[in-house]
């Protein structure tokens, strides 16, 4: 099994910067693909972004192209989401997702097996 943490979210204003974190916990995820969702009051949660397991590829929501970042550091078993230039529309409850498979790209959340239980980011205007 596979215990997901995520922390760093918080309260900034529009165009501001945070950097989440997703420790993981209970075994490597050095051979897992690892992925960051989002959920907004009311809406469906949707895919942000997904690393490889060795971190070479790397695919992204287009709404979040260019402003987000996923790395890892597997010495460290946690992944990261560096969040830039943000805005209210990216306010919701930020979740991070980990699967054994490292086949192609993952944008949905049953692909994944592993959830955290979601760190909050609110962006006010």
């Amino acid at each position: 099994q596979v215990q997901l943490e995520e922390s760093g979210g918080g309260l900034v204003q529009a165009g501001g910067s945070l950097r989440l974190s997703c420790r993981a916990s209970g075994r490597s995820i050095v051979y897992y693909t690892m992925g960051w969702f989002r959920q907004a009051p009311g809406k469906e949660r949707e895919f942000v972004a997904q690393i490889s397991w060795s971190g070479v590829s790397t695919y992204y929501a287009d709404s979040v192209e260019g402003r987000f970042t996923i790395t890892r550091d597997n010495a460290k078993n946690t992944v990261y989401l560096q969040v830039n230039s943000l805005r209210p529309e990216d306010t919701a409850v930020y979740y991070c997702a980990a699967d054994g498979s490292t086949v192609g790209a993952k944008m949905i959340p049953n692909e994944y097996a592993y959830w955290g239980q979601g760190t909050q980011v609110t962006v006010s205007s």
